[in-house]
């Protein structure tokens, strides 16, 4: 059995084909990130907490300049998530849209030999850059993740991830038992 199967991870062997699923995974966060109501984007859920527009900031800094830098061979340029970076609604949706630019066009400057070459993290570890490009895959989800319950903390809907809220999967998935069928 292959190791990486083993260890449930998947390597990324194509810069073109790894770029295309992670528009798809921007392309979610996206529809979160304008759920934010712009009078809120300053809003935290406690003091000492990432605001949504700190969790903006936080997300399009760190592709650019951390993730992208490294994947580069370059160290860590990481300025902050401060709103000196960008203040107001759409100065924050502005910056994380300018930062993704530059980093895809870092991104997409990579060969896929250049996949396998190693990178080093700023906590100093040293990992081929696709392990540092699927990290940053879960870096992204993970704060997507905030920024939905945040904005179920305020009350605001929120697009349902793969087109179907829960409850409508729950709906289709009885109506699928109650006709006899029964699942795998």
């Amino acid at each position: 059995m292959n190791t990486l199967a083993q260890e449930g991870q998947v390597e990324i062997r194509s810069v073109t084909s790894f770029l295309d699923y992670y528009e798809g995974i921007r392309e979610r966060t996206r529809r979160v990130v304008a759920c934010v109501p712009d009078e809120q984007m300053e809003w935290r859920h406690a003091p000492g907490r990432f605001s949504f527009g700190d969790l903006v900031r936080h997300l399009a800094a760190l592709e650019r300049y951390m993730f992208a830098e490294n994947a580069a061979g370059r160290p860590s340029a990481y300025p902050g998530h401060g709103r000196e970076l960008a203040d107001g609604a759409d100065a924050v949706r502005g910056y994380f849209e300018e930062m993704h630019a530059e980093a895809m066009a870092i991104f997409r400057a990579l060969s896929d030999e250049d996949l396998q070459r190693r990178c080093t993290t700023p906590g100093g570890a040293s990992l081929a850059v696709w392990k540092w490009l699927r990290a940053m895959v879960e870096h992204e989800v993970h704060h997507r993740g905030q920024l939905y319950l945040m904005l179920g903390m305020i009350g605001v809907e929120t697009p349902p991830i793969f087109g179907l809220t829960s409850e409508q999967v729950r709906e289709r998935s009885t109506a699928t038992l109650s006709s006899g069928q029964s699942p795998a």
